[in-house]
């Protein structure tokens, strides 16, 4: 964990907003319980578009047909 800066649990809940804002701007933290490494404060990766269609997936012949009378039961709660 060479290169973050460690902060302790307090320094952290005192200065949330000015460490998010450091995260932003690229850099990472760790916070410690006392002398012991607790979590990792690191940015986040940007999310990227989502495809839609990239699974495989074929519909079976029977998907739209009625369900059996117990299976229908088990589903209205009625079983």
């Amino acid at each position: 964990m060479a290169g973050m800066r460690h902060v302790k649990v307090q320094y952290a809940k005192t200065h949330l907003s000015a460490l998010i804002a450091a995260v932003e701007r690229g850099e990472e933290f760790v916070i410690a319980r006392g002398d012991t490494p607790a979590a990792r404060l690191v940015p986040i990766e940007p999310l990227g578009p989502r495809e839609l269609g990239f699974v495989a997936y074929t519909v079976p012949d029977d998907f739209f047909n009625a369900l059996p009378e117990d299976e229908l039961a088990a589903w209205d709660g009625t079983s």
